[in-house]
């Protein structure tokens, strides 16, 4: 009904422009939880790279992009609680984060043009001795498209912080990945490939925008990824009114007026840190 109201809207989506939209899709399941802000965007990125390193034509490595910025649209289907647990997950709790990769499958299949995104999307927890899920498949069901985003959907899930665990650093999620090898359940040449586009990536500047200064790049940081103003000023250093006009003069210079609303800006427009710059604000 909104699209037949629209004219604007009533037109399909050229091929140059699917990744950018399919970027706010990323952006808009990213947002169910503070925890994984920017995640998918930056397994886009990375799984992106690593195509290239191991060497898969320029079309199949568009897809490996598209692939991650969708794979997590399903988490859209589990509650935010779950998300949000300190403690481990019960049993069914458990199933339900397993029906993610399947949840995503369903909302792309509604779209013949991003049908053929489901399958790798779907696979990204997939792995080759058949332990992963949803389907258990084995080695030879999975393309490399999808041993790829397995690969760096590890990497990147590993080096950021959850509610169960703190933020794992570089070398450590290297030997994760290979022992995971080792087990045989992810692929050794896109393990290779992810390590090698990871390491030849440098740390990303963000960008200046909406006259923010470099503290209150910092203040935004933790503030969208659900800290406090007090959590704000003691990682910072300074003082609780501070930092709250800090946040005061980001919402007013950056129009918005909620937490949420803070965190889409922030996405969009580049400004949370990399895993490691994250750790070091934090």
């Amino acid at each position: 009904q909104v699209i037949d109201g629209c004219a604007a809207l009533d037109r399909p989506i050229a091929d140059d422009e699917l990744t950018d939209v399919l970027t706010v899709f990323a952006d808009y399941a990213d947002a169910k939880a503070t925890w994984f802000l920017g995640h998918s965007r930056a397994v886009a990125d990375l799984a992106a790279a690593a195509a290239r390193e191991y060497g898969l034509p320029a079309d199949q490595a568009v897809t490996v992009r598209r692939a991650a910025l969708v794979c997590r649209l399903g988490t859209i289907g589990v509650s935010t609680g779950i998300w949000n647990k300190l403690g481990p997950l019960t049993a069914s709790e458990r199933e339900r984060v397993r029906m993610v990769p399947y949840l995503t499958e369903r909302v792309l299949a509604r779209s013949p043009h991003l049908a053929a995104l489901g399958g790798p999307a779907s696979m990204v927890y997939e792995r080759l001795d058949g332990s992963g899920y949803p389907r258990g498949l084995t080695g030879s069901m999975l393309p490399p498209t999808a041993r790829i985003l397995a690969a760096a959907q590890m990497f990147r899930a590993l080096g950021e912080q959850r509610p169960h665990r703190p933020a794992i650093e570089p070398d450590e999620r290297a030997r994760i990945l290979r022992a995971e090898v080792t087990a045989g359940r992810l692929d050794g040449d896109a393990v290779a490939a992810v390590l090698a586009a990871a390491q030849g990536r440098r740390p990303r500047k963000r960008a200046q925008i909406a006259g923010l200064t470099a503290r209150e790049l910092d203040v935004l940081a933790l503030l969208v990824r659900g800290r406090s103003t007090r959590e704000i000023a003691q990682a910072l250093g300074i003082s609780p009114r501070t930092a709250g006009s800090h946040v005061e003069h980001i919402y007013t210079k950056i129009g918005v007026h909620s937490r949420g609303s803070a965190a889409v800006f922030a996405m969009r427009h580049g400004l949370l840190p990399d895993e490691d710059q994250s750790a070091k604000i934090g």
